[in-house]
């Protein structure tokens, strides 16, 4: 097959999702905005979160999408690869992957336990690793695949108790550029979006203080803090045929905060 033509093979097949963390949040905004545009999802969060990850598919099969809720740990190499046959095996394929799953605990370097470090990289950054290593054998047998993984501007610049936060997105970058240069001859891609400052659970260790979030919209161009609804529209671009020749790229969505 010619490998410049791939970029479009699926435009007429009904595309499959998988959306990691998609309970809440930034996870639950994309999984609808992809039901809104046509896609089929696999949603997937921890068991704690069942009860809210079946909202968000009941929502997503109002606007029409065929959903498999998936109940997983990601930093459990185990649980990932029974999830990722589960959602083989129900959908044939699986065109499209959001890693979107993460936590945050805060604290600073000299306080930090050792405990709060090794979750919070075991989610974010080997999560994010484990789910793309089960899924890469799917998309190279199709010879297609868009992967966009949710890292964070606090991974390029990061803030105060959050050291353990950035370290964990900063490495999800990194591995995204090596990732796009492997898969790339199998007409996968592999991009960032890096939201700045939303307002959603986790989020909201930043925001809680009225001065901060003052602080925060005041570096803002758009001056305005962000909403779930904004991440949407660029992951869906990574998720589409519209980016096939883009790749290993970590795209900023915070309003105006990191200008580059």
């Amino acid at each position: 097959m010619d490998r410049h033509r791939e970029g479009n093979i699926m435009s007429d097949t009904r595309r499959i999702a998988l959306v990691t963390g998609a309970s809440r949040g930034i996870g639950r905004a994309i999984a609808l905005g992809l039901a809104q545009r046509g896609f089929d999802l696999a949603l997937n969060d921890i068991a704690a979160q069942a009860s809210a990850l079946a909202d968000t598919a009941a929502e997503a099969r109002a606007h029409g999408a065929g959903v498999q809720e998936l109940l997983a740990d990601v930093s459990d190499r185990d649980a990932v690869r029974r999830m990722l046959g589960d959602a083989l095996a129900e959908h044939g394929a699986i065109h499209a992957l959001v890693n979107n799953a993460g936590i945050l605990r805060a604290a600073s370097v000299e306080t930090c336990p050792e405990d709060y470090w090794d979750s919070v990289m075991d989610v974010n950054a080997k999560g994010t690793f484990l789910v793309v290593q089960a899924v890469l054998p799917i998309m190279k047998a199709q010879g297609y695949g868009r992967i966009c993984n949710i890292s964070s501007i606090g991974g390029k610049h990061g803030a105060p108790e959050q050291a353990h936060y950035s370290a964990s997105k900063a490495a999800v970058m990194g591995f995204t550029r090596v990732l796009a240069q492997e898969v790339g001859p199998f007409g996968i891609t592999a991009n960032c979006v890096c939201p700045g400052i939303i307002l959603t659970d986790m989020g909201r260790v930043n925001l809680d203080d009225m001065a901060v979030r003052k602080a925060w919209q005041d570096k803002t161009a758009a001056a305005r803090i962000g909403d779930p609804q904004d991440v949407v529209g660029p992951v869906a671009f990574f998720c589409s045929d519209d980016s096939a020749f883009v790749t290993g790229q970590s795209l900023n969505v915070d309003g105006g905060i990191v200008l580059s």
